[in-house]
């Protein structure tokens, strides 16, 4: 049978055999235009008072919203908060905060097409950047011991608002809610030591998992030691369309926006399989390899030990080209190595935690790449096999594998959260 896969703007199609299990995420139909579903819940806000009725005309407001390489309604959710804000503060008391981590900043381009030019030209958007000193504040250490430093603008709003986009995450259970100050806001050392080896090597951190994960415990500890007021986040289909809207008090709305994601993306199977293609959920999460990791690592999720990943990510922005993760993973020996490395090393590098998760899922099962964006000598050089042609590559996986060999396929990649039934499913 020919499945559509999730991959860049487009979509790609891949033939595997009609008994392959297709996994994706069980969203419902779309109960409302987006506008009136973001409207709707900052008007019944969960365990908060209204936004409107916690602002004064004098406050300066900060506004975080997710970078470039997620699909956040951005506009649409701007627009529904400067409405509640309206007649209270005036817009040059609005700052808006592209939270980047340790991405690269936002082009003008993709700020225009992220938020539009009616919004660029009415506020201020600012790009977050990690390793500017003079643009953090630091305060005392969170959580495990985190370092706590953070967007200076953000930490020091009368107001702080986090926007964002809850869908699964591959070390800190789900996004939104409090990433969207670390390490959306944080500085460099704040989110290096989130990343660690330590915490990313937790089994527990991982998708669907949310307390009890030591990422996502220390990323709620900083994310409280600077304080949020009001918080939206939404739950998209794969079409991108809003499918879900919660805001309010920061841990009750993102805790009911990661019920209703994990609702949907949570999909059992009876068993692992030798050969799983996956993708990075199209455009904008699969504009690079670094990106790519996410849908690797839910394959993983019921692979059998020694099987095939055949991931499909267009990586339009290459690895990021020049970035550190190109560096470090162009750069080990082997992934076992690097993961033996780890185990010894003092410190975080730029970058580490993606390797790191690479690593761990190449020393479960053999991985794939079909991108446009990576050369075939650099998926080498990133220790990946290059694939042309995705549907000869799974006839030959499961060739090779053996009578009686299963294919799985992921076309949505990290937006399910696919589990052996029988198993315990990720919880939390």
């Amino acid at each position: 049978m020919r499945v559509h896969l999730a991959y860049g703007t487009d979509g790609l199609d891949v033939e595997v055999p009609d008994d392959a299990v297709v996994v994706r995420p069980l969203h419902g139909a779309v109960p409302a235009p987006a506008a009136d579903l973001v409207r709707a819940a900052l008007a019944t806000p969960l365990g908060s008072a209204r936004l409107r009725d916690r602002v004064r005309p004098t406050d300066r407001v900060a506004i975080a919203v997710c970078d470039g390489t997620r699909p956040q309604p951005r506009r649409v959710m701007l627009e529904a908060i400067l409405d509640e804000l309206d007649g209270i503060v005036p817009d040059d008391q609005v700052v808006v905060l592209v939270a980047t981590g340790t991405h690269r900043p936002n082009t003008p381009a993709e700020l225009e097409a992220m938020l539009g030019l009616p919004l660029l030209e009415r506020l201020e958007v600012v790009n977050h950047d990690a390793a500017d000193p003079a643009g953090l504040v630091e305060r005392p250490p969170a959580g495990s011991g985190v370092p706590v430093l953070v967007n200076r603008r953000f930490a020091e709003a009368d107001v702080r608002i986090t926007t964002g986009f809850v869908e699964p995450h591959f070390f800190a259970g789900f996004s939104g809610g409090p990433k969207l100050v670390a390490p959306g806001l944080a500085g460099t050392a704040t989110i290096h030591a989130l990343h660690d080896a330590r915490h990313i090597g937790d089994p527990r951190a991982s998708f669907g998992i949310v307390q009890g994960n030591p990422v996502h415990d220390d990323v709620r500890a900083v994310a409280a030691a600077i304080g949020v007021h009001h918080s939206c986040d939404v739950v998209l289909d794969a079409e991108q369309r809003v499918v879900a809207c919660f805001a309010g008090d920061l841990s009750t709305a993102h805790a009911a926006a990661c019920g209703a994601a994990r609702a949907a993306a949570m999909r059992p199977v009876a068993d692992r399989f030798e050969v799983v293609v996956t993708t990075n959920a199209g455009f904008p999460l699969d504009q690079n390899l670094y990106q790519a990791v996410k849908g690797m690592a839910a394959a993983a999720q019921v692979v059998r030990p020694g099987g095939r990943i055949l991931v499909a990510a267009r990586c339009a922005d290459g690895f990021p080209d020049g970035s550190a993760y190109e560096r470090l993973v162009t750069s080990m020996r082997s992934p076992a190595h690097f993961l033996d490395q780890l185990a010894g090393a003092a410190g975080t590098l730029a970058d580490q935690w993606q390797v790191q998760v690479q690593a761990r899922v190449q020393a479960v099962a053999r991985v794939g790449v079909r991108t446009d964006g990576v050369t075939p000598d650099d998926l080498r050089r990133a220790h990946l096999d290059p694939v042309e042609d995705l549907s000869a590559a799974v006839a030959d996986a499961l060739r090779a594998a053996g009578p009686g060999a299963r294919c799985c396929v992921l076309p949505e990649g990290p937006q399910t959260i696919p589990y052996v039934a029988g198993e315990a499913p990720p919880a939390g």
